[in-house]
């Protein structure tokens, strides 16, 4: 049987109306959840491992699920099945928005349990999407799958622009440990993990119904079904390993490096203190007082978490002499977190707020600052401020008592390393390194522009206080350490609460610090010699989403050929 007719008979069998099948439906929330890690209550207490995460073993069992659980469906119920659970499954996974406006934004309790429903309610309709694609168009065997898993990759996408953006925890970021196949990522970004993901699952979800006798339909589909799955699920494992070892040759580091120290200081303030006016010395002490051990070290560069710095660095003259006596006596660049300001000096008064990145040379000099282009919505900014500012107001309140505004693009810090780098400003040599600010690390078209531009690292900085003990950290930690792999080039990841952390080139994590400890984290990255000679290091940085591209083209091809099967047949059907 063709691909064509598959598509065909299922469409026929789509209008067979069975009740729901709620097992899958309980896998598919349960696999979904687990796939990413979660923190486990009380654990930490009690001394025990304080992490679950099982994405290596349920990330293949997300697509295989729902592809089981709307089989025999017509596509408009698949899609509301599919929205239903979809809809309940990330309403417990965004458990942690409860935290976020509760315990953080000081929120009534009865406003922190609708919280998680609006991310949930964003993430649905992707769900629902693909699952009316699915079981509209989607056919047997290999086929069938790759048209399924093309259709995945680009609703993944979708989730990551549409209205902004969230794309929190997609399917390929269950896969992050998965070291070998991170190299792919070097071509095509997080996406082609949720492809191969997604082409395994549904080739599972196949061999699955195949074994219980075939989709809804008729007996000789059916036979069909249980001849073929195997066969195709065995190639597809094929291409799997071998995609494998075409990752792990991809991921080999690059020949030319450069050795550079640096040190992660996390601060561990409470956001509850973190905008008092009274704590802002104690606040201030803790980064320095661990900074100093840091550098003792012997490091080169020193990084803060977002918004560390308690104060207008640029308005403060004081504050600014203290960080500059930090760099000029160790000789170390400093990168901190703070709050940016532009100055109407007619009218004596702040105009416009940022989340910035400021870098402080060895000799204590201010060089250079770097606004953060992709804001939160409802957490530095209100969308559609003119209809919801008067119901809303953003939660980043210390920060800025208005919207806090954006910055024109991403763009890297020019970094003093003294001895080492490629490329020089008088006798000094320098480096590019990127500095993304906590949300932008969600956004894989954003942080691989940096590469683009020839940073050799990435100096990552958030606060992820807001979290709590939730499993939110560690997952931001996973979607950090997709960022590395894609560029090709080590992060250093500065959080306020944890989990900060050293990453190398492959996106494997190599040091972390515990959640909500004071702590900081020093090691040695390996920076490729990238620059005006080498633009970026890999082809995802240079070029981006051409993978996404050439999954549309696949499934526009898959329709037309669908098209064109039903017009050859002499019934017209």
């Amino acid at each position: 049987m063709t691909a064509g007719e598959g598509a065909d008979h299922s469409k026929q069998a789509n209008s067979f109306s069975r009740p729901i099948r709620w097992g899958p439906w309980i896998a598919f929330g349960l696999a979904t959840f687990f796939a990413f890690p979660h923190e486990i209550p009380f654990a930490h207490g009690l001394g025990l491992p304080s992490v679950i995460d099982l994405g290596l073993l349920l990330t293949w069992v997300v697509p295989a699920s729902l592809v089981v659980a709307v089989d025999g469906l017509a596509p408009r119920r698949a899609a509301k099945a599919a929205f239903v659970g979809s809809f309940l499954t990330h309403v417990a996974f965004f458990y942690w928005f409860l935290v976020v406006t509760v315990v953080y934004a000081g929120m009534p309790l009865f406003l922190g349990l609708l919280a998680p429903l609006v991310p949930a309610l964003y993430v649905a309709p992707f769900s629902a999407l693909f699952a009316w694609g699915w079981t509209r168009f989607g056919g047997r065997g290999l086929r069938g799958a790759l048209f399924g898993a093309a259709l995945w990759v680009l609703l993944d996408w979708a989730r990551g622009h549409v209205m902004g953006g969230f794309p929190w925890a997609t399917l390929g970021y269950g896969l992050y440990l998965d070291w070998p196949l991170l190299g792919l990522t070097r071509i095509a970004g997080v996406y082609v993990l949720s492809f191969v993901a997604a082409l395994v699952g549904i080739l599972l979800g196949q061999v699955f119904l195949a074994g219980r006798g075939g989709s809804q339909g008729d007996a000789g589909a059916a036979k069909a079904d249980f001849e073929n799955a195997p066969r195709n699920f065995v190639v597809a494992i094929a291409v799997v390993l071998a995609l494998h070892g075409v990752g792990f040759a991809l991921a080999i580091p690059d020949a030319q490096t450069r050795s550079v120290k640096v040190a992660a200081i996390q601060g561990n303030i409470d956001q509850g203190e973190k905008w008092e006016a009274d704590r802002s010395t104690r606040i201030l002490e803790t980064y320095l007082s661990l900074s100093e051990h840091a550098a003792e070290e012997g490091v080169d560069w020193i990084v803060w978490p977002e918004t560390a710095v308690p104060g207008v660095l640029e308005n403060d003259s004081i504050l600014r002499g203290r960080l500059a006596d930090l760099a000029t006596r160790h000789e170390v660049s400093l990168i901190v977190g703070g709050m940016g300001v532009e100055i109407d000096y007619e009218q004596r008064r702040f105009s416009a707020f940022f989340d910035s990145a400021f870098l402080l040379g060895p000799d204590g000099a201010l060089e250079d600052r770097y606004d953060k282009t992709h804001l939160v919505p409802f957490g530095e900014f209100v969308p559609l401020r003119g209809l919801l500012g008067q119901f809303f107001q953003s939660l980043a309140t210390g920060l800025s008592s208005s919207d806090v505004t954006p910055g024109d693009r991403p763009r890297n810090f020019s970094v003093i390393l003294p001895g080492t780098g490629i490329e020089e400003s008088g006798s000094e040599k320098r480096a590019l390194v990127g500095v993304p600010i906590c949300y932008e690390l969600l956004f894989p078209d954003l942080v691989r522009r940096f590469g683009r531009e020839g940073a050799g690292a990435l100096l990552a900085i958030t606060n992820d206080a807001w979290y709590g003990r939730t499993g939110a950290p560690h997952q931001f930690l996973a979607m950090t350490a997709m960022r590395a792999a894609e560029n090709g080039i080590p992060v250093v990841r500065a959080a306020n609460t944890g989990v900060s952390a050293l990453i190398d080139a492959r996106g494997r994590v190599q040091d972390r610090s515990p959640l909500f400890e004071e702590a900081y984290v020093v090691g040695t990255i390996e920076m490729p010699l990238v620059g005006d000679r080498n633009p970026a290091s890999t082809f995802y940085a240079r070029f981006g989403d051409l993978f996404v591209l050439c999954c549309a083209f696949g499934c526009v091809a898959e329709l037309i050929m669908q098209a064109r099967a039903r017009r050859s047949r002499p019934d017209g059907a």
